[in-house]
């Protein structure tokens, strides 16, 4: 049960710097940002379904 509740991984992907030895292009920085966009609006779904319906 202690594994379904470990945010550690999502927060990292939201909040880790930047390597400068990693060589990034459009398309990458894209696929990152609309993950980001994805993974926050579900998060926010998530929490007005529990708001709303608890």
């Amino acid at each position: 049960m202690k594994g379904l509740f470990d945010f550690s991984e999502l927060g990292n992907y939201f909040f880790r710097k930047k390597d400068p030895n990693r060589k990034t292009n459009f398309n990458l920085r894209a696929m990152h940002t609309i993950n980001k966009i994805s993974m926050g609006m579900f998060l926010a779904c998530i929490i007005y379904f529990i708001i709303t319906h608890w």
